[in-house]
């Protein structure tokens, strides 16, 4: 006999499952806990099945029996419900992987693995702002060159002319894995390599030689500048190392009797994959920067492992953007440029130009800054020849910059390197 609303819902759970028909296969499953669900129970090819057709009242009595008889008619045409069913939900489920978005992320979950933290949220946050508000939920088959193309003019058109530029080599990733995998049939993102705008490229604000007297004073004069930033600076000035490989510099890395400071590779510039295999890179200490590590140790954070600890938040190390703000207070950044514009990464091309030009050896130099050696057996020797090169260039360097800041009359390295 059919049932009604009335019915249903006057239904009491009892200590076991109650089965309620309503008839053609059409069933009411009441659970103890008082859970309702639809079944249909039917045959095919000589096997008895059920099909699962939603919780009351989520589906009502109406629309159970629209579903039952949606199945019916299936049946008649030879087809099984349950493995039609399975089907709409497989392909809902690859309409839902295929959004660009959603093969965004697959790609950013496969790449982080082999970036640094921090580049993957940079990534992660260039789509995030720019794609995906336009882009994200479309399926990335039907998004068109064109379209692509508009939305990464938008990008141009604000100035951010090497955004665009990257953001279309991270699409035309994303588009090769949704090629590969079979939800895109062409990566419009490879034929736009040539539509943006190129890029002029700007080396980084540093400080020429004739500017470096003026730099040095006013680092050494401004009262408004932690005697913590101001030794930061001059450690990188003189051993001419990143700045995030400096601000992460643990007491554990450096070793003052033998003069040396170990960077290990977990906080070198390297990508992920890289680092387990990779090498140390061994700095040679003149003994201006063995000072600047000992008088450090005098005001040593007890607990921090840090030899720049940041004082605002307990076990990290000082932000590598301490220095910029250092920089604005003495006129060479930020909104107070009266003096010039100086970055930290410039402090590098500053002590390759000088030294170059005076000669000393480019290789001992490309060693020094850490740059990547294509040939592993050359970087092998460079990493044992170099090394008494390296400590004297460096002690020459140490000793130029601490002559410069007491305003000696030394317009050329090449008087102290002879």
């Amino acid at each position: 006999m059919a049932l009604t609303k009335l019915e249903i819902d006057r239904i009491e759970p009892g200590e076991k499952q109650i089965k309620v028909t309503d008839g053609q296969g059409l069933y009411l499953l009441v659970m103890p806990n008082g859970a309702k669900y639809w079944r249909l129970k039917y045959r095919f090819a000589g096997k008895e099945k059920v099909l699962a057709l939603g919780v009351y009242p989520d589906v009502s009595l109406k629309d159970a029996r629209v579903k039952r008889d949606d199945a019916r008619r299936l049946l008649a045409d030879g087809q099984d419900p349950g493995e039609q069913k399975k089907k709409v939900e497989r392909e809902r489920l690859i309409e839902a992987a295929s959004t660009f978005k959603a093969i965004a992320d697959e790609w950013l979950k496969k790449m982080s693995a082999e970036w640094a933290p921090r580049h993957a949220n940079a990534v992660r946050r260039s789509l995030e702002m720019h794609l995906f508000p336009s882009l994200g939920s479309r399926p990335i088959n039907d998004i068109s060159a064109m379209e692509l193309l508009m939305v990464l003019q938008e990008v141009e058109q604000a100035g951010s002319h090497d955004t665009a530029r990257r953001l279309r080599e991270r699409c035309n990733a994303i588009w090769r894995r949704a090629v590969k995998t079979g939800r895109a049939a062409a990566n419009p993102a490879a034929d736009l390599v040539d539509e943006l705008i190129k890029p002029v490229s700007k080396p980084q604000p540093s400080l020429t030689q004739d500017e470096l007297p003026a730099f040095l004073g006013a680092l050494a004069t401004n009262e408004h500048i932690t005697l913590q930033t101001k030794y930061l600076v001059k450690l990188v000035m003189i051993c001419f190392t990143r700045i995030g490989e400096t601000v992460r510099a643990t007491w554990a890395d450096f070793d003052l009797e033998a003069g040396l400071w170990t960077i290990p590779p977990e906080t070198r510039k390297l990508k992920r994959a890289l680092k387990a295999a990779a090498a140390p890179h061994v700095v040679p200490l003149p003994s201006q920067a063995i000072e600047i590590i000992k008088q450090l140790q005098m005001h040593r954070v007890e607990g921090s492992e840090y030899v720049f600890p940041s004082f605002r938040y307990r076990h990290r190390h000082m932000s590598e953007a301490t220095p910029l703000k250092a920089f604005e207070r003495m006129g060479y950044g930020g909104n107070n440029t009266e003096n010039g514009r100086v970055v930290t990464h410039g402090f590098r091309a500053t002590a390759s130009t000088i030294l170059n030009e005076a000669g000393f050896n480019p290789d001992a130099i490309e060693r020094q800054l850490s740059h990547k050696e294509p040939n592993k057996v050359r970087a092998a020797y460079n990493r044992a020849q170099y090394m008494d090169e390296r400590r004297a260039m460096l002690q020459c360097w140490a000793d130029y910059l601490e002559k410069v800041e007491q305003g000696e009359d030394t317009a050329l390295l090449a008087a102290v390197h002879a």
